[in-house]
């Protein structure tokens, strides 16, 4: 190719190219694809899109049927205002330039999400806040949060289907911020709403009214409640009612007037309405004076001072000042009030009226003369059982005293110029009243004074019976003849007192000593004092039992059995038994024997003691055994290898035996095992003579030795023959074997 044919070619790319740019930017950009498109907002959706190359602005255009909103915006993401709510869109988007407006692209189905719920918002108490709304279309529930504007605390969130709630348990007087929103079938948020609502304020507390009973006005003072902007005082009584409006935390109410009660509260405001008012406090001013007294003397020695109940008077003091100057007074929350006089005086009285406010104003003043009071000092003093001595202090203007003493069947009295009488011839365990009266010439007796109650010592039991119970036991009956007495029985002797008590007719003496006699006597006890001792009841006890009781084995058949002194024992009774028999001896001594004693048995060992007026103690001690019988045809063969072999009969095979063999050569023994009636000695010395003894054995040994025991002897004579032993003969008789 020339040189002017690829120029020419070149110049023609060239233009191409330019033409194409110029082409390019006159016609318009491509048409955009939408990645997703949502709505968070009820009346708007947001759409996001890839860029497309060249475009300047975007179109979006939201359509519903005939319908439709458009919008620009510059670049991706970009939002369609101005939308129903809970509406079905076909949403797309066109891209533009100067060379014009893309294809819509291809279209999104977008629903708008729920519209807010419009509330109606109250509060309904210091603690509650009820939210009303009115019903969204397409809405499936609705949920409602509710916080403290000022964040303090948590907030609280309830979900329903309903269109109203009620929160509760809120703080008073606090101001809190509610937003609230609906949710379609599929849990879909709508917009939300949001309302700031305040509590209405509590009750203030801490109320408290202070009384100036001089100036009769009160101040009324609370504690500041929150959330209150303002409060009302209302003081109230019967039909009149005052009202005081402030801002502050007190008030105050003046020109009250006396024995007046008022009812204070106090309520708060704000702008979410007003509290409860507070529990009224009662407001009392301080009482009228008292009027219409009255001054009698109900009794000798006490004057009854009364008036009229005053309105709103919780209590009274009355003053009494005597003519001498001495000054005493009474504290009552009743109309009356009695007061001490004595005789001749005269009695100056006022009264007054008081309450939690203050005093009353001073009332009319009364005087009052007494008659003669009654005698004081009483004292009444036993001179015996049956008489008692009283005297008490002499009364000014007195010229002659009473006593009268009643009780039992009868009074008895006694008139004298004295300050004492005695009174006699008084009643065992009766209760009498002792009044002493004084008179005068001028004014009378003194007919009201009160009696000393004076009570005579019990009565003198009497016993009816005396048993024994058991071992050193003895019970006590007698007659009773006080009430609310206390019986003491005694028993004395020689070893010493016993003592019992009760309340009823009985008691018990315990652990009295054996052998022992006593004099038995009861005596009763009260307050008043001590009777005299019954009549004596003469006791005897069964004598004691020998502390030790020794047996000692005389021969295989006798036992003898000695003991110690029983006290209070003149004879006994001494007893061995087993199964095989028995054996008995009774003796005044302390020993005695007792035969036809079978060995080899368990026997039980008691013991009667008997006193001198038959009275017995059985008295059991430990058992006891005689000793194993001894065996029978005991025999001595000679055996090959210069022993011998020792034979006999054992009358018991569970007993063991020893064979016992005594020379002047030596001393031989042997025992056989268990169950064998004979037993071996070897080597023993020929040309001597042995004495024979077979015993039966114990646990510890030989029961008995070759010199005290019960078995028989035999004297054997062993012959020698050459080096060896030879004949074993028993002397008196041939006896002699080869074994």
């Amino acid at each position: 190719m020339s040189r002017a044919e690829s120029e020419s070619l070149a110049f023609t790319g060239v233009l191409l190219s330019c033409l194409g740019m110029i082409f390019s930017a006159n016609t318009a950009p491509d048409i955009p694809v939408i990645d997703q498109a949502y709505s968070k907002l009820s009346n708007s959706i947001t759409v996001e899109w890839r860029a497309v190359p060249g475009a300047t602005h975007y179109m979006l255009t939201a359509q519903d049927g005939d319908s439709f909103v458009e919008t620009i915006v510059k670049n991706s993401p970009g939002t369609v205002t101005g939308l129903k709510p809970a509406t079905l869109y076909r949403i797309t988007v066109r891209s533009i330039n100067s060379g014009g407006k893309s294809q819509p692209s291809p279209f999104r189905k977008v629903k708008t999400v729920l519209a807010a719920p419009l509330l109606s918002v109250r509060s309904l108490s210091c603690d509650s806040i009820a939210v009303s709304w009115t019903a969204v279309p397409m809405a499936a529930g609705f949920s409602v949060s509710l916080m403290r504007s000022d964040g303090v605390g948590r907030m609280l969130k309830q979900n329903t289907t309903n269109t109203s709630l009620i929160f509760t348990n809120l703080d008073p007087g606090a101001l809190y911020t509610i937003k609230a929103y609906a949710w379609n079938a599929n849990g879909m948020p709508g917009d939300d709403f949001t309302y700031n609502q305040r509590t209405s304020p509590n009750a203030p507390v801490d109320v408290k009214v202070a009384f100036n009973s001089g100036a009769l006005r009160a101040v009324v003072s609370w504690m500041p409640t929150e959330g209150a902007l303002t409060y009302s005082v209302t003081v109230s009584s019967g039909l009149l009612e005052l009202r005081c409006n402030t801002s502050s935390a007190s008030c105050m109410v003046p020109s009250l007037q006396c024995s007046s009660e008022y009812h204070v509260s106090v309520t708060a405001y704000n702008d979410a309405g007003s509290s409860e008012p507070t529990d009224a406090v009662s407001l009392k001013t301080i009482p009228c004076a008292p009027v219409n007294i009255s001054v009698e003397e109900d009794e000798p020695g006490h004057l009854l001072v009364s008036w009229s109940s005053v309105t709103l008077g919780h209590y009274y003091v009355v003053f009494v000042k005597s003519d001498d100057g001495l000054e005493v007074h009474c504290n009552t929350s009743y109309t009356q009030c009695h007061f001490q006089s004595d005789c001749g005086f005269t009695y100056f009285i006022s009264v007054f009226a008081y309450n939690k406010a203050g005093q009353s104003p001073l009332g009319d003043v009364f005087n009052y003369t007494t008659a003669p009071c009654c005698p004081g000092d009483f004292r009444a003093v036993f001179v015996s059982g049956d008489t008692v001595r009283v005297s008490w202090a002499p009364v000014r203007g007195a010229d002659l005293y009473e006593t009268r003493a009643a009780g039992g069947s009868g009074v008895l009295l006694c008139r004298d110029t004295a300050t004492a009488c005695t009174l006699s011839a008084l009643r065992c365990s009766t209760a009498y009243n002792i009044t002493v009266y004084s008179f005068s010439e001028a004014r009378g007796s003194s007919a009201s004074c009160a009696p000393r109650y004076v009570a005579t010592a019990p009565c003198s039991p009497e016993i009816t019976n005396i048993s024994k119970e058991g071992l050193s036991v003895i019970s006590v009956q007698w007659q009773p003849n006080n009430e609310e007495a206390t019986y003491v029985v005694t028993a004395r002797g020689e070893a010493g007192l016993w003592h019992c008590t009760s309340t009823r007719n009985s008691c018990t003496l315990k652990d009295l000593p054996c052998g022992s006699a006593f004099s038995v006597s009861a005596v009763a006890r009260s307050p008043a004092g001590q009777s005299f001792p019954s009549y004596s009841i003469p006791l005897e006890t069964a004598p004691c039992c020998p502390d030790d009781l020794t047996l000692t084995q005389v021969t295989q058949s006798v036992t003898s059995i000695s003991w110690s002194v029983g006290r209070g024992a003149q004879t006994y009774v001494t007893t061995l038994e087993s199964p095989k028999g028995q054996a008995k001896c009774h003796t005044l001594h302390t020993y005695c024997l007792l035969g036809c004693i079978t060995c080899g048995t368990n026997y039980t060992v008691s013991l009667r003691a008997i006193s001198e007026t038959g009275l017995t103690s059985s008295c059991t001690y430990q058992g006891y055994s005689s000793s194993a019988c001894c065996p029978s045809g005991v025999k001595l063969y000679r055996l090959s290898n210069n022993g011998i072999r020792v034979f006999w009969r054992a009358p018991d095979e569970t007993i063991n035996y020893k064979a016992d063999l005594h020379g002047s050569k030596g001393n031989f023994s042997c025992a056989p095992s268990s169950g064998l009636s004979h037993c071996d000695i070897t080597k023993i010395p020929c040309g001597d003579v042995y004495t024979v003894v077979v015993a039966p054995l114990t646990d510890k040994g030989p029961k008995l030795t070759l010199f005290s025991s019960f078995c028989p002897k035999k004297i054997y004579s062993v012959t020698c023959s050459g080096s060896s032993v030879g004949m074993v003969i028993y002397r008196g008789k041939s006896n002699a074997k080869h074994i």
